[in-house]
């Protein structure tokens, strides 16, 4: 088993629950890990692409407005699993911005297993 990983993604979303927070974007930083079986890979074909997770989180931040972190989260999980080679993935969202200055970040981490 392979863990194809992405770390500090940034993403602009709309997400929030605070009256401030609604219809104005916000940073988020995302790490993705996926469990990919790719024994004897050498060629992209063979793996899981980087950019994938990339696509599959700004496809997560444009359907619009999200209350949670949580929400984020589970839903790019979801998108990550929607590829039959992921067994697990791995799904960790900070908002720099949540406890800003008294803290660097807040968020969540989650996973989910395919079953």
């Amino acid at each position: 088993m392979t863990k194809v990983f992405v770390t500090g993604l940034k993403v602009q979303a709309e997400i929030g629950v605070y009256r401030h927070e609604i219809g104005r974007v916000q940073p988020l930083v995302v790490d993705v890990e996926l469990d990919v079986p790719t024994a004897g890979a050498e060629r992209l074909a063979d793996t899981l692409n980087y950019e994938t997770i990339l696509d599959a989180a700004r496809a997560v931040a444009s359907q619009g407005h999200i209350e949670l972190v949580e929400t984020f989260a589970e839903r790019l999980a979801r998108v990550c699993l929607a590829d039959p080679r992921v067994t697990r993935a791995r799904v960790r969202v900070e908002k720099p911005l949540a406890l800003a200055p008294d803290a660097v970040g807040a968020g969540v981490e989650i996973t989910v297993v395919r079953t």
